[in-house]
């Protein structure tokens, strides 16, 4: 399905939407005019900032592979997933544990549509339409209940959304609120655009103004969303140099920045958008 074809329920193709124009920013089809025009105007501060959506896709890969493969969590609950893309989070964990199990999060509903013809038939992976702030009825939803297992290490993905909530929306609050059930042995990945150029806060004007979102925080103010979970190496850092893998990354994005392991130095783009993965005790 493409929406060169059909317009899902619910969809208003002259309303923007954040899963679209980060679909438009991995270099999918899945989106509309108006999501490629505020893409145009985001670019218009500063050009190829549209990179950023693929090194923040190229890090949640690392970081699942990592979480199946290495640390072996089996269950993913994928917050705020967005369209699907090549190489979705249950794809990425089972080429390490065929067995793992993923619920997608996501309250648009192209989404739905979407991710929903990708998972027919899927008995191990399922997508939740809901507001991800609504922290009970997401922990509460009969897939969620089905497939993860609190009792249980699970990896939750906070990928590219914190900062679509203001302040007074309490993202550390929300953050908190899915990591309390969670057995110790949990992991959390959150990544964030970050006040990592000169050029951020025009960029957060034009997010903002666009979208209604979009924010640039502090790489301390991002760290804090981990609360007293322990900090896996190296840290709260670029998504570059979060454990790059150049010859991983670019077997998927060809045109992507890399970084080799040890190296810290990066560009403008790349110092707008920031990740890590911490464990809980």
């Amino acid at each position: 399905m493409r929406v060169a074809d059909v317009v899902p329920e619910g969809v208003d193709p002259s309303v923007p939407s954040v899963a679209r124009i980060y679909d438009h920013g991995l270099g999918g089809t899945d989106n509309f005019p108006v999501d490629r025009a505020i893409s145009a105007r985001v670019g218009e501060a500063m050009p190829e900032s549209s990179k950023v959506a693929v090194l923040n896709r190229a890090l949640l890969r690392r970081a699942v592979r990592f979480l199946a493969g290495e640390v072996g969590i089996r269950q993913f609950l994928d917050l705020g997933s967005g369209l699907p893309a090549r190489d979705n989070t249950h794809q990425v964990a089972r080429r390490e544990a065929p067995e793992a199990r993923v619920v997608y999060v996501d309250d648009d509903p192209m989404v739905r549509a979407y991710a929903g013809a990708l998972l027919a038939g899927d008995a191990r992976t399922a997508i939740v339409t809901a507001d991800v702030r609504d922290t009970g009825a997401v922990l509460g939803h009969p897939d969620v209940v089905r497939l993860i297992d609190f009792d249980e290490p699970v990896g939750v993905l906070m990928s590219g959304i914190l900062h679509h909530f203001p302040v007074s929306d309490d993202p550390g609050g929300i953050v908190a609120a899915y990591l309390a059930p969670a057995a110790p042995g949990s992991h959390l990945l959150v990544s964030h655009f970050h006040r990592g150029a000169p050029e951020a806060e025009e960029l957060e004007r034009k997010f903002v103004a666009g979208i209604g979102s979009g924010w640039f925080r502090t790489t301390e103010e991002v760290a804090a969303y981990f609360g007293d979970l322990e900090p896996l190496d190296p840290g709260v850092v670029p998504a570059s140099v979060w454990r790059p893998d150049p010859a991983y990354d670019r077997a998927l994005f060809p045109d992507i920045t890399t970084r080799e392991p040890g190296e810290t130095e990066v560009g403008a783009i790349e110092s707008l958008i920031v990740g890590g993965v911490a464990r809980k005790g």
